[in-house]
């Protein structure tokens, strides 16, 4: 079974500045909370969030594939050549990691708990 892309991230230093430019280009609503859930108003596609980290990097996009089990993932993917950037981090909802593909993109992982 393969694995789907489940969410977006989209990195900026004004959250509040970058809300207001998606909100207007693409009618998005976006909570106001620190994570800025965004809510696109279709059941096309996948969900996102636009987050202020106060650190760098600032600027990205982010998209998370889910994934059966993250620890093993991130082992599989440095036999690959990839590169741990966040270890397992577990949430409330879930559990997510970033890493590095060989080109250096940053790409999440996601099991939902």
């Amino acid at each position: 079974m393969g694995q789907p892309v489940v969410h977006f991230e989209i990195g900026c230093k004004d959250k509040a500045k970058t809300s207001q430019f998606y909100a207007e280009a693409f009618g998005w609503t976006i909570d106001p909370g620190p994570m800025g859930m965004i809510q696109t108003g279709s059941s096309d596609g996948i969900q996102g969030h636009i987050a202020a980290l106060g650190h760098e990097p600032h600027q990205f996009t982010h998209f998370y594939v889910q994934v059966d089990d993250v620890a093993e993932t991130l082992k599989k993917v440095e036999s690959l050549g990839g590169k741990t950037l966040v270890p397992p981090v577990p949430i409330p909802t879930g559990t997510f990691a970033w890493f590095a593909d060989v080109e250096g993109n940053t790409v999440g992982l996601w099991k939902p708990s």
